[in-house]
């Protein structure tokens, strides 16, 4: 019979031995640093389990000031990399180039995404953003050529649906009271992706302005698609206990989002199936579609879905939060929003004849604008890899956090973009301040201290896709509008984070716009 003293004892026995189980890990870790000539980086306790900085970090998250965890923690310890307790383990978390520079380039082989595609799997799929290894290889074999400059540079369907955005901003602009712009952001490059991928867009611009069944589908997946990655994120935190985050919820954004890919592969197969009866080039159709492509390199239907769900997550969130971000900064520059103006004005008129691939790149503040935006609100503030192997980081160990530092195979290690972007020994003084003249000639960055799109083997494919669709929308804003205004509160306040697996901005982006 169980006494109330026995479960005293157990209530006490428990934590005891957590400790010291912690205690000898401890131990241990130093004692593989020593043998390989390395030294331990600093450790943040938090018995038992990590449950306390679990606690702070969901109060953070709940705050909106999720990634400004991680920074607090470099600022309250000095330290560029560093130990700390979490349900899962201990992972390592570094601001330290070299360490980044080793993780996703030098060292390359040595990392991978360790539990990512177990706890993304059951939405996003066998896909590129998921696999490591042979299956990622793959996958970027298969995605590579659909990136060329040629499919970057045609802008005729973002100007389509630039037109949208504009006359939608125009709408909510006639009354003179600010709008959230942010959601209208994620249904622009929703739209621009779904053109893309499918060769038909979702068209959630029209969404309350047309009434058809095809843009209900449209809505139930952007709703099912957001609140999916909710999910992810939670699975993500949850490591090794991922398979407990799965609720009616999730299954059924997964169905949802599934069902929409599904019709749009079958179509895709069925057009290719008429090819081969025909034999026909697809290259005689006239009309990139993503889809389309695909069917020269795979006929799998499942295959087919993961690449394109993976690549409508970086297709979408990432350039949505980079517009939402660049406007808020904007509205709170105003001298920026007027240097940006008279540049794009310079360089292209009122018109779009003289809007290119080429010019764009050519319009230095507007690249200038849009780097620094990154720079402060990189999309994908935090990223992570496990070590697949016993290996070492270069530099984080000892007191002076020179020394290398032991990685033990399973080590979870994690780096902040956003932490590192905004370090003032390399930024300045003024790294927290929205400034796009430190872009001008002769002010390149540190290497591997702006990483927006990460870097080495698995750099963003879609990089010069993003930064092209983001420019070339706030070249059209600013040909537009003459000015753009937000509330004196909204004006004066700082921008907080909304995080998912991108991050946006925590309570949209309130603006009206002047003509």
């Amino acid at each position: 019979m169980i006494t109330l003293l026995h479960l005293c004892l157990f209530v006490v026995f428990i934590p005891a031995a957590l400790y010291v189980l912690d205690v000898v890990r401890e131990f241990r870790y130093r004692r593989l640093n020593a043998i390989n000539n390395c030294k331990p980086p600093i450790f943040i306790a938090s018995y038992p389990l990590g449950i306390p900085t679990m606690r702070k970090l969901d109060k953070a998250h709940k705050n909106n000031e999720f990634y400004d965890f991680a920074r607090d923690m470099v600022d309250q310890t000095g330290k560029k990399t560093y130990r700390t307790q979490n349900v899962g383990g201990v992972p390592i978390t570094t601001i330290d180039p070299e360490n980044i520079k080793a993780i996703l380039a030098t060292q390359f082989k040595e990392f991978d995404l360790g539990g990512r595609h177990a706890e993304f799997q059951p939405l996003m799929g066998d896909g590129i953003f998921t696999l490591s290894g042979p299956g990622w290889h793959h996958s970027r074999a298969l995605l590579r050529p659909q990136f060329t400059t040629e499919q970057v540079s045609r802008l005729h369907d973002l100007e389509k649906h630039s037109q949208v955005l504009l006359n939608v901003f125009r709408e909510q602009s006639v009354s003179g009271r600010t709008f959230d712009v942010q959601p209208y952001f994620f249904k622009f490059t929703l739209d621009t992706a779904t053109e893309f991928l499918f060769g038909e867009s979702a068209d959630t611009l029209s969404i309350g302005r047309k009434s058809d069944s095809r843009l209900e589908r449209s809505e139930e997946f952007a709703e099912a698609f957001n609140t999916g990655q909710q999910w992810l994120l939670y699975r993500s935190l949850a490591a090794d206990f991922h398979p407990m985050v799965n609720g009616k919820e999730y299954k059924r954004c997964t169905k949802i989002c599934h069902d929409f890919f599904n019709h749009y592969v079958e179509r895709a197969l069925a057009r290719a199936k008429q090819r081969d009866v025909e034999e026909k080039n697809i290259e005689d159709e006239g009309r990139y579609i993503f889809l389309d492509q695909l069917t020269k390199e795979t006929r799998d239907p499942i295959l087919m879905r993961d690449q394109a769900l993976n690549v409508l997550l970086a297709g979408r969130d990432t350039t949505a939060g980079l517009l939402s971000f660049a406007i808020a900064l904007l509205v709170r520059n105003k001298d920026v929003w007027a240097r940006l103006r008279e540049e794009v004005l310079s360089h292209f008129g009122e018109s779009t004849e003289n809007i290119s691939f080429k010019t764009l790149k050519r319009c230095d503040y507007l690249k200038h604008v849009v780097n620094e935006t990154l720079r402060l609100f990189p999309v994908v503030p935090v990223n992570s890899r496990r070590a697949n192997c016993n290996t070492t980081l270069p530099r984080g160990g000892g007191p002076d956090e020179m020394a290398p530092v032991y990685v033990e195979k399973g080590t979870d290690i994690l780096y902040h973009t956003y932490v590192l972007q905004r370090q003032k020994e390399y930024w300045g003084k003024d790294a927290d301040q929205f400034k796009p003249e430190r872009w001008m000639e002769g002010k390149n960055p540190i290497p591997w201290t702006y990483i927006p799109f990460n870097g080495g083997p698995r750099i963003c494919l879609g990089q010069q896709f993003a930064l092209t669709e983001a420019s070339y929308v706030l070249a059209r804003i600013v040909q537009t509008f003459s000015d753009v205004q937000t509330t004196n509160d909204i004006a004066t306040s700082p921008i907080k984070q909304f995080a998912t697996l991108t991050s946006s901005v925590a309570g949209g982006v309130p603006v009206v716009f002047k003509e």
